[in-house]
């Protein structure tokens, strides 16, 4: 049996962490946080992170309100994630609540209960289950794996369980709570 080499990246200097995220940086949106832990996989010292940091800001390579504009407005649209998600995502990449609020705040509601229904409609046509209850419980789970909140999620799966035709089913089987 192999054994698999993990590939190991090489220390880089302050200047060599510059040029790389200037090239990174150029091809996609990069967020603050991003640099900052690749420059500490290339173990760049940490007052030099800063400085690199600061330039790459300083000369526009970085800005994470641009970033988390574009984050938000492809989760939204093509990923179709909600609110808790999309912030709990820019939360990892170091984006402040701030920044993400008011990247949430651009984009608003336009449509959210419209892709969470068209998402949650697509994922009962394919769900396997024996009784409406289960096919509730898995919307509900998916709904809120998605990042919509709980509320949201319950109308919508109520909406669509009603208009799931099922003679065998009695009526508060679908109750929302």
């Amino acid at each position: 049996m192999q054994q698999t080499e993990k590939k190991i990246k090489r220390a880089k200097t302050a200047q060599q962490a510059l040029e790389s995220l200037m090239r990174l940086c150029a091809r996609a949106e990069r967020s603050s946080g991003d640099a900052m832990r690749l420059m500490a996989a290339w173990q760049v010292p940490l007052q030099e992170r800063e400085e690199v940091l600061q330039r790459l800001i300083r000369e526009k390579f970085i800005d994470d309100r641009r970033y988390a504009e574009a984050f938000v407005r492809e989760k939204l649209n093509l990923s179709a994630w909600g609110g808790y998600k999309i912030r709990a995502a820019l939360r990892r990449k170091g984006i402040t609540e701030a920044t993400a609020e008011e990247a949430m705040k651009l984009f608003g509601s336009s449509d959210t209960a419209g892709r969470l229904a068209e998402r949650l409609e697509r994922k009962a046509l394919t769900t396997k289950y024996d009784t409406p209850y289960q096919l509730r419980a898995k919307l509900m789970r998916y709904g809120l794996s998605l990042g919509y909140g709980m509320e949201e999620v319950g109308e919508c799966v109520g909406r669509i369980m009603r208009n799931i035709s099922n003679d065998t089913c009695e009526e508060n089987t679908f109750t929302l709570f």
